[in-house]
């Protein structure tokens, strides 16, 4: 991690774009860019909660140690997302590790002043309370899939999940690039199940895989591999 020299603009991230205008001034005072690189650890599992991390540029994994050897990926965040926020309230310490996927930008902002922030702009504090709502939903919904879903499912909605948050490209190509050990650890699974599962997901003809790239070639297919092994 080093200082960045790629500024951000005060004014595209989750915190600037929803802060009254009189603010920004110190947002601007009081925020650090900060520059990653790839497979860089931002922040671990059990460090001291210091602040708040606002992506200006770049993609974010957010993982959690599952058993001895094995880790769980909660989410991913990309250009425009926040991470670091479970460690706002009585938490002192993160209860999950994040680390940049890719050279990353982040505007960093201390624990105290992202408070102060909260209190004096109420479309932040709502905004903020959303996303605290949406996230959890999506939680719940993840442990309920790991609990009752199959395999074949987990891995079907990892990678619906992964084009909602990424995006394609006009070769329907994921707009991130993933190790099988990261699909694996976001479906809840092993290195070998996940590999067996793409190869399935390829022989149905509705994934393509080239190296570490993931095309979506039929994702109303992967919607009803999901509701069928839902049910």
């Amino acid at each position: 991690m080093k200082k960045s020299k790629d500024l951000c603009d005060v004014k595209s991230c989750f915190l600037c774009s929803l802060c009254v205008k009189e603010w920004l001034p110190a947002v601007e005072i009081h925020k650090k860019n900060l520059d990653y690189k790839k497979g860089e650890l931002i922040f671990g599992e059990g460090d001291e909660v210091k602040g708040i991390y606002f992506i200006y540029k770049g993609k974010v994994k957010v993982h959690q140690k599952w058993g001895d050897d094995k880790e769980l990926i909660i989410r991913f965040a990309t250009s425009g997302g926040i991470f670091g926020h479970r460690g706002i309230g009585k938490e002192k310490n993160y209860p999950v590790s994040a680390t940049a996927l890719e050279p990353t930008t982040v505007c960093f902002i201390e624990k105290e002043f992202f408070l102060s922030s909260l209190k004096v702009n109420p479309t932040l504090m709502f905004e903020l309370m959303m996303f605290y709502s949406n996230e959890l939903q999506e939680s719940e919904k993840r442990m309920k899939d790991l609990a009752h879903m199959s395999v074949k499912g987990r891995v079907a909605s990892c990678l619906l999940s992964l084009k909602n948050t990424f995006g394609l490209d006009e070769e329907n190509f994921l707009d991130v690039t993933l190790s099988r050990q990261d699909i694996a650890s976001f479906s809840g699974t092993t290195y070998e199940t996940a590999f067996r599962v793409m190869n399935e997901l390829v022989t149905e003809n509705s994934v393509k895989v080239i190296g570490k790239k993931i095309a979506l070639l039929n994702t109303e297919h992967l919607q009803n591999v999901i509701e069928r092994e839902s049910k």
